[in-house]
């Protein structure tokens, strides 16, 4: 069973109790950074928003059938209030659970049911070396973005492409990118940098990252970087749990190889993945 499919189980058969994502990433023997970038990218949205989508729906569901205290099924549903519950409910369905009890009925509202991931074809993995790797100091321009957000991330490198000749004492000739800080909505940190000796050549509006070391697994990417959501997929959800390897709670480091073209996406990059 992909590590997914082992996540959607886990929230399903535990629907009425307390869930976090810490919670359900030990159940799945993983890392939370490791949950929250799988499941976003399999399942095709953040690992609590489908919790919350599930207690809902099934709210929705007692309300049609004639629930009586809409303070008991917020509390059943994670809600410390009725307010709390009321909101959520709304913005879910654009009804209120007072609506939906007096109209009996679900009809026209988009239920969040149980799934389970769709199975794919992964693209083929060449195994990867394992690499060690001392403290890496990264400097560059940052955003916040949610995994889909390939033209953001796109448009980041656009802005640094320009500026990457400002940062002094560069270790290499060659930008990275650094992905971070994933959090529970499935949004995270992406740097677009420069790998640098210390922060002193940096300018002064760049953000500056300190990675402490730790072993790698380190995966050629060599087809369109376009594509690179795949090999992702591919090492979270198959090559990280089928080799009983768990992803660290550090960044990821995406170093472009020197053949790589900005010009048509098109060279080669390595994915650096943290290992636990």
């Amino acid at each position: 069973m992909s590590l997914t499919n082992r996540a959607l189980w886990t929230i399903d058969r535990n629907l009425g109790r307390d869930l976090s994502l810490a919670g359900i990433a030990e159940a799945c023997g993983v890392s939370r950074h490791h949950l929250a970038h799988t499941f976003r990218e399999v399942a095709g949205r953040p690992v609590m928003d489908y919790v919350r989508g599930r207690r809902l729906s099934d709210a929705a569901k007692a309300l049609a059938g004639g629930a009586g205290d809409i303070l008991d099924l917020a509390l059943e549903s994670g809600y410390a209030s009725h307010e709390a519950f009321s909101r959520a409910f709304r913005a879910q369905f654009g009804a209120t659970p007072e609506a939906i009890r007096r109209r009996g009925s679900t009809q026209g509202l988009v239920l969040a049911e149980p799934m389970i991931a769709p199975s794919r074809t992964a693209p083929p993995l060449p195994p990867p070396r394992i690499e060690a790797a001392g403290e890496i100091l990264a400097a560059g321009l940052g955003q916040r973005c949610a995994f889909e957000d390939g033209p953001t991330i796109t448009g980041l490198w656009r802005r640094f492409g320009p500026r990457f000749g400002e940062v002094g004492n560069r270790v290499q000739p060659i930008p990275i990118g650094v992905v971070a800080d994933p959090d529970d909505e499935g949004r995270f940190a992406y740097l677009a940098a420069a790998e640098v000796r210390d922060f002193f050549g940096v300018p002064s509006d760049f953000e500056r990252l300190r990675i402490p070391s730790r072993d790698y697994a380190v995966f050629a990417h060599d087809d369109h970087v376009s594509t690179i959501r795949q090999t992702y997929g591919a090492i979270w959800n198959e090559w990280l749990p089928d080799n009983g390897k768990t992803l660290a709670e550090a960044p990821t480091i995406e170093r472009h190889m020197p053949t790589f073209d900005t010009r048509t996406g098109y060279g080669g990059l390595e994915i650096w993945i943290p290992l636990g």
